[in-house]
């Protein structure tokens, strides 16, 4: 069993892992053992997991997860195949975690009218500040004439 919070846990049997070769530098330990690990997640089949929590983690995923809802997590940051796995784990779990937390509804909110009125006074003061720059001829010469 995969925990993921106290009352929330996946089944090893949604939980699919595949040990390849790790890619990168790393010479003969690299070339001969597979360390890497390919951990392999059916969300969309998933029963522990709700629509709503589905669609977050979908979100979250992003180009992890296939048209198929299959979460895909690839490890290889270790030289062996028990922490990549850990690690691989780890990462899908924290991944369920964050869509498990429900986004705060934004309540929308008026400005106050104190805020209004500085935000006017303070556009007043920057448009006046512009007014005075430049040359006094420009701005005191009459057009009539």
């Amino acid at each position: 069993m995969l925990q993921i919070t106290p009352n929330l846990s996946i089944p090893e049997d949604w939980l699919d892992e595949k040990f390849v070769r790790a890619p990168g530098a790393g010479g003969q330990n690299v070339n001969k053992v597979s360390t890497a690990v390919q951990l392999r997640f059916d969300a969309r089949g998933c029963r522990e997991l709700s629509n709503a929590v589905f669609l977050r983690l979908k979100a979250i995923a992003g180009s992890r997860m296939t048209s198929d809802g299959v979460v895909l997590i690839s490890a290889s940051s270790f030289r062996t195949q028990d922490l990549n796995r850990k690690d691989a784990r780890e990462r899908l779990a924290d991944l369920i975690r964050r869509a498990l937390a429900v986004p705060k509804k934004r309540r929308a909110t008026k400005p106050t009218k104190g805020s209004q009125e500085r935000r006017l006074q303070s556009k007043k003061r920057k448009s006046d500040v512009k007014k005075g720059r430049g040359t006094g001829l420009r701005h005191s010469r009459s057009y009539e004439d």
